[in-house]
């Protein structure tokens, strides 16, 4: 697999975890902040990553040969 898959995968799976840990469970009102301001962008960056871990069809071929050209 892909480095930037497992670590994309990873950080969706422990923000996802507490996330919901921070929904079900009574904690303290600083705890739930704390989980609030990291967990939900960690949640999104991970999703992002994978999503842009893996290529579209017609862009397959083309990041093989250029990984990255930049903008």
């Amino acid at each position: 697999m892909d480095i930037q898959k497992i670590i994309s995968i990873i950080l969706l799976l422990i923000s996802t975890l507490a996330i919901l840990a921070a929904l079900i469970f009574d904690m303290a009102s600083w705890i739930v902040y704390v989980i609030a301001i990291f967990g939900i962008p960690l949640w999104i960056l991970g999703l992002g990553l994978l999503t842009m871990a893996k290529p579209r069809k017609d862009d397959k071929e083309e990041r093989i040969k250029e990984p990255f050209t930049g903008y």
